[in-house]
């Protein structure tokens, strides 16, 4: 069952400070997503790869820019896989980690 939720999707830019320095910029945007759990068959094949998957967020596809990272209910993930399906939405796959 998808429950409706507010998602925030982030990108990073980076700009240039005065001592030369790449400091990151965050861009945050909100939408609406329904959020899923994980397959048990995308879990173990997930977790072959060194990835920890946590949950699934369908959500309309022109919402989603190609962020990297999504916030949910105050607790941030990193965008590791992407499902185009075939009605419009995209499917978000997420999985906790540090530094995100």
């Amino acid at each position: 069952m998808a429950l409706p939720a507010e998602v925030h999707l982030i990108s990073v830019t980076y700009r240039v400070d005065e001592l030369a320095q790449r400091v990151p910029v965050e861009q945050r945007r909100s939408g609406r997503g329904y959020l899923g759990s994980i397959s048990a068959a995308e879990y173990f094949e997930a977790g072959r790869s060194g990835l920890k998957p946590q949950l699934r967020v369908s959500m309309f596809a022109p919402d989603y820019q190609g962020e990297t990272t999504v916030e949910v209910n105050g607790a941030r993930y990193g965008v590791y896989r992407t499902y185009m399906a075939s009605d419009d939405t995209i499917e978000l796959y997420l999985e906790r980690k540090a530094g995100v």
